[in-house]
Parts: C-alpha cells; structure tokens; sequence
C-alpha cells in the first residue's frame, strides 16, 4: 500500500517538474514520441518469435486439453473466483484515480459475490445487480496521470508490455492478496491455473492475430499498445 502512494507520489513529481535533470525522462514517455521510440526492436523480435513457439508448440497444446477437460460454465466460475480475489487491484487504483463510485461498486461486487456468489464462483453481483466490475491496474493508472507508456518491451511469456506497464506489475503485484498468503511454488500453481483458464477463452484471438499479421511483432506491439490506450481513456 505504501509502495503505491510512493510510486502515485514519484509519478506526480515526474509531470510538473521543471527541472533539465527530467527533460530526457519526459521526453521519452511523452505521448508525442512514444509510438517512434523502440530501442529493444531487435530484442522484441527475438522475444515475440519464442513466445510464439513456446505459445504453438506447449502452451495452447496444454490449454486446449485443459479446454476439453473442464465444461465452459466450470471455466467460468474459476475465472469469477480469480478475478473477485483481484479486487484490492481494482479497488486501490479506481481510489488512485479518484473514480470514487467505481471503487465502491468494485467493494459492493466483492461483499456479494464472496457471499452470495460463494466465494466470487458467481458473479452474482453482475447477473442480479448489474453492478459491473471495472478493472484498472497501476499501469492505467500513471496513464491517467499523463505518464505515456515508454519504449515497448516483450515480456517472456507474458508478451507485449511497455516500460510503464512492466514497472506497474511490480506495484500491482504487491496489492495482490496471493502475495502474502502463498509460497513460490503455490503462486507459481495459482499464476499458471489463472493464465491457462482465462486462456482457455481466448486462445483463438491470439491465433486469428498470427493468421492476419504480416509481420508479428509490429502486429501484436500495435494492438497491445492501442488497446491499452483505450483502457486509459475509457
């Protein structure tokens, strides 16, 4: 929680200072240049063409069984589970981002689908009281504030990110409950089931992504980086 503020604090220092020792740090993440700046091309290249082979060759082979072994509506139920556990992410940057009647829709979601919804399998906060989730991480957060997203990174395994959104993970990271309640191999476990059951309804994006790309690096950094902007200004 500390950390959190810290970094909203840093943040803030970053935009209205005037001083030459931030004129390269704020031209770099400028919204102006930050789409022309791509220092790790030849590394993202590298990056986005093992992934791709990690992704076709063992990770979309394991999903697609997993896919077959459990029925869309169990899919369903362990992803209400993961994302009510997320609410403390949710709920800290809807409060960051002063979206006050967001952040107490996000608490009423999780006191009813942790009940009612027994413990968030159902999202019965949704079905019964149309009271929708509204997800915002750090990342989105230092978006709000005007800080852009920096030069593109492609994270192993995870894919596309930039700099702002791969220094955010660490943040959002600590406000996750699993942080401090499981060990590594335990949150290396939850982490892999999350990925591999959100995956199981999604597998064929990535899939129609690869079919229509020319190129697949440029591809996917276009559509990462569009689709977060339109996170931040949503």
């Amino acid at each position: 929680m500390k950390l959190f503020f810290i970094l909203l604090i840093i943040t803030n220092l970053i935009l209205y200072a005037d001083s030459e020792l931030f004129d390269d740090f704020e031209e770099e993440f400028s919204s102006d240049v930050e789409k022309e700046i791509d220092p790790l091309s030849g590394y993202n290249n590298i990056m986005t063409n093992y992934n791709d082979k990690f992704y076709m060759n063992i990770y979309f082979p394991i999903v697609d069984k997993y896919t077959e072994a459990i029925p869309e509506d169990g899919r369903l139920s362990i992803s209400n589970f993961f994302e009510n556990i997320k609410f403390p992410i949710r709920f800290l940057n809807n409060i960051a981002q002063l979206k006050f009647t967001n952040a107490f829709e996000e608490s009423s979601r999780f006191v009813i689908n942790s009940t009612i919804g027994i413990a968030g399998l159902f999202d019965v906060a949704d079905t019964s009281f149309d009271i929708k989730q509204h997800s915002e991480d750090f990342g989105q957060t230092l978006g709000f504030y005007g800080v852009g997203s920096g030069f593109h990174i492609v994270l192993p395994f995870l894919g596309p990110s930039n700099l702002r959104d791969s220094l955010s993970l660490i943040v959002d990271c600590q406000a996750h409950p699993t942080n401090y309640s499981l060990n590594l191999s335990q949150s290396i476990a939850y982490h892999s089931l999350y990925s591999i059951n959100d995956s199981s309804f999604n597998a064929k994006t990535y899939k129609n992504f690869k079919e229509d790309a020319i190129e697949l690096y440029p591809y996917l950094k276009n559509i990462y980086e569009q689709h977060r902007e339109s996170e931040i200004n949503k």
